[in-house]
């Protein structure tokens, strides 16, 4: 049996597929898969042990996309069954395009045409349960899906270590501010080594956060924004005692390393998208009327959902963590 999975593009919501990932395991133990899917979202997923190909799409980037989405459903070639995770037009067209015999994704017109098997997508739900009903309905079971899990080692720090993320892919919205970040770096850097995470593109929110350091002369951190792969972000997280971030991918990786975690939270939904089964993790939030939104800018221009979440709050949740699990 060989089963082709076109991943979610973002890397948090590739973390919350696992579980989907596996109710599909449990009904083909032996099956073989292709994984299809952005840089960030193979690279998250490549080292399952049922992973015989893998595939980068860079379908976006080519100057003709249809071309170029026939020529990589080539190269894919058919498959027994294959399921999209994604929402969007060209997923189920390049199933489609595969000739797999059996192709499933959710229900959206014009999109259900390409597929054999549609489902409505439940979107009053966690997304980690999203998934997993798409997987339940096409089996025709009701397994509730379990643990996110990842497949890397993580690493063994010297010393206790926390984990300061300050972006969020989404938008502007949903992130904490730098100089918030750094006051409760400041005040943890007594009890751990800090570390600060940030992808490419928040390279400047992490720099600004290490000059506020530098300046009150604290020098037992590492500003790692830009620097890391995913497979150093995922084992670094898998190894801190404690991580303060905002509603991000980084959140969901150490979701599946049950990592002591403080999430903050303004305008995305915390019901949909807080750490799934993590039972060391706490939400900082705070419950005005127009949240959440779910923009990805602050249609009212006063962000209050995240102005007025405190390093104090975030600090004593902290501390609530490392007080009840010993950290």
């Amino acid at each position: 049996m060989r089963i082709l999975i076109e991943l979610p593009t973002w890397l948090g919501d590739t973390v919350m597929v696992t579980p989907a990932l596996q109710i599909l395991e449990d009904q083909y133990p032996s099956a073989m898969w292709s994984l299809m899917g952005s840089q960030v979202s193979i690279e998250a997923l490549k080292n399952h042990p049922l992973v015989e190909h893998i595939f980068i799409d860079d379908m976006k980037k080519r100057r003709g996309r249809i071309k170029a989405t026939k020529i990589l459903a080539q190269a894919v070639g058919p498959h027994d069954l294959a399921f999209t995770f994604r929402g969007s037009f060209f997923g189920a067209f390049f199933l489609y395009l595969t000739k797999s015999k059996i192709r499933t994704g959710y229900k959206r017109f014009p999109r259900t045409m390409f597929l054999t098997h549609s489902y409505n997508q439940k979107k009053s739900r966690h997304q980690v349960e999203t998934y997993a009903d798409m997987i339940n309905a096409f089996f025709k079971i009701s397994d509730m899906p379990g643990n996110l899990k990842l497949y890397y080692q993580p690493k063994e720090f010297a010393k206790k270590a926390v984990g300061i993320n300050p972006g969020a892919t989404y938008g502007s919205a949903k992130r904490w501010y730098p100089e918030k970040f750094a006051e409760v770096a400041k005040m943890l850097s007594d009890s751990f080594d800090v570390f600060i995470f940030g992808g490419p593109t928040e390279v400047d929110m992490a720099n600004e956060i290490e000059e506020h350091l530098k300046q009150w002369g604290i020098k037992n951190y590492k500003n790692l924004a830009g620097q890391t792969t995913i497979a150093d972000l995922i084992e670094m997280i898998g190894g801190l005692s404690l991580f303060i971030t905002n509603d991000s991918g980084p959140m969901h990786i150490a979701a599946a390393y049950r990592i002591p975690t403080v999430a903050i939270f303004g305008p995305t939904n915390h019901s949909h998208t807080n750490q799934w089964h993590n039972p060391r993790g706490v939400i900082v939030r705070i419950g005005i009327p127009c949240s959440p939104c779910m923009k990805r800018h602050c249609p009212l221009t006063h962000h209050r959902c995240m102005k007025e979440i405190t390093p104090k709050m975030v600090i004593e949740a902290g501390h609530s963590l490392m007080d009840k699990y010993n950290t």
